[in-house]
């Protein structure tokens, strides 16, 4: 009896496949990475090659990292396998992001008990009207803020996608204004705040090209991948809630 008052959990894995299936958006996004892979496989040698890699950003990019992929020598069977796990890496990466999209276009379920009546609405106190209009006309705008940003800092999976990001902003100002040398130090931010980015690089490099600039175009584009980096925990707080929420099953 216990059991059976307690509502039914499905697998996480189970989950995160149908927030990756079940709407258009997410479905549409795996068209378009299925039909970058198929450009790719056709036309290697062309500039839209490293799409299936942007389009699946920005966990695939911590491919780079890993010490076995394609171009691994050593035979046929370890290419084959080479090859086989950037693929299966890759789809993963695709799923995820799908799964991301699924949980930004679905909609919050809530559970309504058949026999539980509408709500009575509340009598105004003439008393609360006073002194009220102007908290009131600020309140929604920083109420909707907060509910926007609350996905990148309420769950463990946000939280640490964003620590990431900090230590990565932290190593490249590190390298670019106290070493003086930044070189590749870039490359982290880039990847981990990917793809938007890559619309940070494009804004920071004017400033780059002015001499009387260059000193500001580290600060830009840690701006620029600061924002993105907080665009991708919200998009990911949003999919953690998704991964937790629990099916809702009709009260009897």
């Amino acid at each position: 009896m216990v059991n059976a008052s307690r509502p039914r959990r499905l697998p996480r894995l189970r989950r995160l496949l149908t927030l990756a299936t079940d709407n258009w958006l997410a479905r549409g996004y795996l068209a378009v990475v299925a039909a970058s892979v198929l450009v790719m496989l056709v036309f290697p040698d062309s500039g839209f090659a490293p799409s299936p890699l942007m389009l699946t950003a920005p966990l695939s990019f911590l491919s780079v990292i890993f010490p076995f992929g394609p171009g691994t020598g050593g035979g046929g069977p370890v290419e084959v396998l080479a090859i086989g796990f950037w693929a299966v890496w890759l789809l993963l990466c695709a799923l995820v992001n799908a799964a991301v999209l699924g949980a930004v276009a679905a909609r919050p379920a809530t559970a309504v008990s058949p026999g539980a009546g509408e709500p009575l609405p509340r009598i105004p106190d003439p008393s609360e009207k006073e002194g009220t209009d102007t908290a009131r006309s600020e309140r929604p705008r920083l109420q909707r803020t907060r509910a926007l940003l609350a996905p990148a800092v309420d769950n463990w999976l946000a939280r640490g996608y964003l620590a990431v990001v900090a230590a990565a902003l932290g190593f490249f100002l590190c390298a670019a204004f106290v070493m003086q040398d930044p070189g590749f130090a870039g490359i982290w931010p880039l990847m981990a705040t990917a793809p938007l980015s890559i619309l940070a690089i494009a804004v920071a490099v004017p400033a780059e090209w002015a001499s009387s600039l260059s000193w500001l175009s580290p600060l830009v584009f840690s701006a620029g991948a600061a924002l993105s980096g907080l665009c991708n925990a919200v998009l990911l707080g949003l999919l953690a809630r998704r991964l937790r929420t629990r099916e809702q099953r009709p009260v009897t």
